[in-house]
């Protein structure tokens, strides 16, 4: 064998180990113990030069970096000198686990992309239909919606507020107003029956709305046309009472809710008619007798009771007591008397029989005794109402002097008095009214001493308490003031207007 195929052998040899090492694998090589020699005649005739193997050498270098060289014996020695970096298995490892990862994520989203193709798919079959029935309904020119119904019930509203405000200032008939009053109560009924029935009336149900909201405009144009300004305080130009507003308590008497009988108002006289004293006469529990009442100042002292000026009296009898020019005028006690008492001094400046009067609860109003004379105060000046057993218990009116408590004039009425509950005078007409329940009062009679006529009316009066022990009238304020089982009640009255 040639020394350069040795060399050669040894070397191959060193690199299989080197690569079996890197794979975990163990070659062993057989040793030379003895180096073999090589006859110098062979080796120098047959082998190449020391340039030749150095060539060799230097191609060798391709496969490893070695060098070789031969002792003096002929023996070839070589040394290969191995590369230090091994294989990156643990690399190579994780590489394929973050693989494996990526790749079950990817068919996951994979997955989901496909179901979300085809709920694409049926929201596009959605939207479509969708179009055509927006198509259809566009081409239609109705269409009808919960909403709809929520407009029309606010547009019925609104006519219900518009109608009932027409029905408090509407002067003379109102068979107009009560009919579209009905009109709208049944529009109301019909829009809350098409909410469960059939939708497609709802343009019907919507041109009868316009309907009558233009026939309320007409309305409400001509009551603005035909409606001149109210009547001045005090004065008289109007056609009566047609109207009445509701109760307003002013305050329980200051002697308590026991006190349930009693009469109280406020001054007035047509020289000063918005500056009089305010006055509460209450009278003892048993309903008869006056021995004491209260002036106030303003109305503020009589809400907080403050600044009261308190007067006894022992000649009271019943609640028809009034105060007109700073003087009170009551029934004189246990007779047919008539009294006027300075207010100023708290003294009887004055006491005079009124012919032919009934006294002592003869013919006193209903549920109300010893009030057989109720004075009244009105624009024209001091009345007083009573009846008289040539009467027959029938209401007479009779004008006062309120200087000489004189009688200026009489007028005999139709009426009972003891069907009445009370009376009161608004610019020489006597009203009077009865009891219908408990929480009701009704102005149901008139009777004009202007004129001489009497007649019916039918307006609803409202109370707190179950019985009306007096009502007198304001001619400056135009307001009643009521004694209602021991409250303090105002009501403001509205009057017929006349066209000038």
């Amino acid at each position: 064998m040639k020394p350069g195929f040795s060399c050669l052998l040894v070397i191959l040899g060193l690199l299989h180990s080197a690569v079996m090492s890197v794979w975990g694998v163990t070659t062993t090589f057989p040793s030379f113990s003895t180096p073999v020699p090589f006859p110098t005649s062979d080796f120098s005739s047959s082998s190449p030069s020391d340039s030749t193997w150095s060539t060799s050498s230097s191609k060798s270098q391709s496969f490893s970096n070695f060098t070789g060289n031969r002792d003096d014996r002929g023996v070839c020695q070589c040394s290969v000198i191995l590369p230090d970096n091994t294989f990156p298995v643990v690399r190579v490892e994780r590489l394929e686990i973050t693989a494996q990862t990526i790749s079950k994520k990817f068919e996951k989203e994979l997955s989901k992309v496909k179901e979300y193709v085809q709920l694409i798919s049926k929201y596009e079959e959605k939207l479509l239909n969708l179009t055509v029935r927006v198509s259809i309904m566009e081409k239609d020119s109705i269409s009808y919606t919960e909403l709809d119904f929520v407009l029309i019930k606010m547009e019925v509203k609104e006519m219900e507020k518009l109608i009932k405000r027409l029905k408090v200032g509407f002067a003379g008939s109102t068979v107009i107003i009560d009919q579209l009053e009905v009109e709208i109560r049944n529009m109301t009924l019909l829009v809350e029956q098409l909410e469960t029935l059939d939708k497609n009336n709802v343009l019907a149900i919507r041109r009868q709305i316009l309907a009558l909201k233009n026939r309320l405009k007409e309305c409400e144009a001509s009551k603005e046309k035909s409606t001149p300004p109210p009547p001045a305080p005090g004065s008289c130009a109007h056609g009566g009472v047609v109207n009445i507003s509701k109760p307003v308590i002013v305050q329980l008497n200051w002697l308590g809710f026991s006190y349930k009988y009693g009469a109280w108002g406020r001054d007035y006289s047509p020289q000063d008619q918005g500056n009089g004293l305010y006055w509460v006469a209450p009278l003892d529990t048993d309903g008869r007798i006056l021995r004491y009442y209260r002036l106030y100042n303003t109305k503020d002292d009589l809400l907080l009771y403050t600044n009261a000026r308190q007067n006894r009296i022992s000649y009271g009898q019943g609640s028809g007591t009034v105060v007109y020019k700073n003087n009170m005028y009551v029934n004189w006690y246990n007779t047919r008397n008539m009294a006027k008492i300075n207010l100023t001094t708290n003294s009887v400046d004055l006491s005079q029989t009124l012919p032919n009067a009934a006294y002592n609860n003869r013919f006193s109003y209903a549920n109300v005794g010893w009030q057989d004379m109720d004075f009244a105060v009105d624009e024209n000046g001091l009345w007083v109402i009573y009846a008289t057993e040539a009467s027959t218990g029938n209401i007479v009116i009779s004008k006062l002097n309120d200087t000489t408590l004189a009688v200026l004039n009489t007028w005999h009425t139709k009426q009972y008095k003891p069907s009445v509950t009370n009376t009161f005078m608004v610019c020489g007409v006597l009203y009077a009214t009865r009891t219908l329940n408990t929480r009701i009062e009704e102005i149901f009679y008139y009777y004009d001493t202007n004129t001489g006529k009497e007649g019916k009316l039918n307006i609803v009066m409202q109370k707190m308490q179950e019985n009306v022990q007096s009502i007198n009238y304001h001619p400056f304020e135009q307001k009643l003031f009521v004694y209602n089982d021991g409250y303090l009640l105002n009501y403001d009255l509205v009057f017929q207007q006349i066209s000038q």
